[in-house]
């Protein structure tokens, strides 16, 4: 018996005859990419950009840190409308975005248990990186948006 997971329908794949990346994929980007999405938060808000900033990284290395893993989430936006033309990158990509995940639920883990006052946010990234990771390595149809080939 084949599980749900594995069945791909015709309505899975785009006009361009690729299959479409899971919805999650792109929340587990964004998961990754949170240094980003909240600099450009605190851009955009101007006055409360610095109390925003410290509100989230009261240390600022752990910010530059933060900033440098999600590069690879970043590339791997602007990657998914190229890759057909990139193909032998886009497989890499799997194996790259897998081990930032690993590394920022690492980093994420350490800064919580690190703190002596560990707030509620931490918490929720130490358990949204946790089931991002488990849900990255055991979606099947993700492995195969990755590794199906195309022609």
């Amino acid at each position: 018996m084949k599980s749900k997971y594995t069945q791909v329908t015709p309505d899975d794949y785009d006009a361009a005859g690729r299959l479409r990346l899971p919805v999650l994929f792109w929340g587990v980007l964004l998961l990754q990419a949170r240094t980003w999405v909240l600099f450009i938060m605190a851009g955009a808000s101007r006055q409360q950009g610095d109390t925003l900033l410290t509100l989230f990284y009261p240390d600022h290395q752990a910010f530059w840190g933060g900033l440098l893993m999600g590069l690879p989430a970043l590339a791997g936006f602007f990657l998914c409308s190229w890759r057909q033309h990139f193909l032998r990158l886009w497989h890499h990509a799997y194996w790259v975005l897998l081990v930032a995940q690993v590394v920022i639920m690492c980093q994420t883990a350490r800064h919580f248990f690190q703190d002596d006052a560990s707030s509620l946010v931490s918490l929720l990234f130490c358990v949204a990186d946790s089931v991002a990771l488990f849900w990255w390595v055991t979606n099947p149809r993700l492995r195969r948006c990755f590794f199906a080939p195309m022609e």
